[in-house]
């Protein structure tokens, strides 16, 4: 029998939300000030120097590790953020879900995982919710950016079939060790891609700073630390469909934090895209049950 979430509990569930979804509106902050691939190369160097001396090594599973910092650790945050540098934080927002429907195409590509009827009607429904936002005028010639994100959903996708070859493994150890070699990576991607780097290190104020540190002390040590900690108590059947609420949290912060437009499209395209994701989370696909993955 499934037991209860306590207030206590289900108050730490929503702190995680909250952290999560305001983040997408701190990171676009950020980008403001820092050129995307180094925001996330500084957000993992501090998150490696933060959780290394608490892990042990990652015995027998280097190569796992190494694989997944280059997936999920660079080419899915450099791919997300350089999408979030070009669009709307509440557009972002919502198309980062599809990593839920990705992951469940996954599933059944890679495990078997039957779709069945609700769960395709689910699939179809929040791609349909991504296309009507892309639709929007205000999108036009913004098409490259929100195809960043929507590929670094299905990077996303990837990486969790390569997380269930390290699942023996403390969520903490893969995170640290995973950042210890995805920022260097990072780094060069941003030297050889971007620029501007010395004049952000120099001018950047407290705003920018502090995205930095919300990003990896906030989101990654405070969020996944309370989120690995509550995934102990209770079932991840319970913990998947709280996560619902962090797009409608990415959107708020957008629109109340930002001063981004709430138009028709964002709340139609919305709605369908997390009822979407909603009937896949409730159908349990079994990749989609491996993590969850926030900005």
């Amino acid at each position: 029998m499934t037991k209860a979430i306590k207030p206590l509990d289900f108050a730490l569930f929503a702190v995680v939300m909250l952290i999560w979804g305001f983040n997408f509106a701190v990171s676009k902050t950020g980008l403001e000030q820092f050129p995307p691939m180094l925001l996330v190369a500084l957000r993992f160097m501090i998150v490696s120097v933060v959780l290394l001396p608490f892990v042990p090594p990652p015995h027998g599973r280097w190569r796992e590790i190494i694989a997944l910092s280059v997936t999920l650790g660079t080419l899915h945050f450099a791919l997300m953020f350089t999408g979030l540098a070009g669009i709307d934080a509440s557009t972002a927002a919502i198309a980062i879900q599809l990593q839920v429907p990705f992951a469940s195409l996954l599933a059944a590509f890679f495990f078997g995982d039957k779709l069945g009827w609700r769960r395709a009607l689910g699939l179809a429904t929040a791609f349909g919710g991504v296309i009507v936002i892309a639709g929007e005028p205000r999108l036009e010639g913004s098409y490259t950016a929100l195809g960043m994100v929507v590929a670094a959903a299905l990077v996303w996708a990837v990486s969790n079939v390569q997380v269930k070859k390290v699942s023996e493994l403390s969520p903490w150890c893969v995170s640290a060790w995973m950042a210890l070699f995805a920022w260097p990576q990072l780094l060069v991607l941003s030297l050889l891609t971007e620029s501007g780097h010395w004049t952000a290190l120099q001018e950047a104020d407290w705003i920018g700073w502090g995205a930095v540190a919300y990003n990896a002390l906030a989101v990654m040590v405070v969020g996944y630390g309370l989120w690995y900690r509550l995934l102990m108590r209770y079932d991840m059947n319970q913990a998947m469909p709280i996560t619902l609420v962090v797009p409608v949290l990415g959107v708020a912060s957008g629109v109340f934090v930002l001063g981004e437009p709430f138009t028709w499209s964002i709340a139609v395209g919305g709605l369908l895209t997390i009822g979407g994701v909603g009937i896949v989370v409730l159908r349990r696909p079994k990749i989609a049950a491996v993590a969850s993955k926030r900005v």
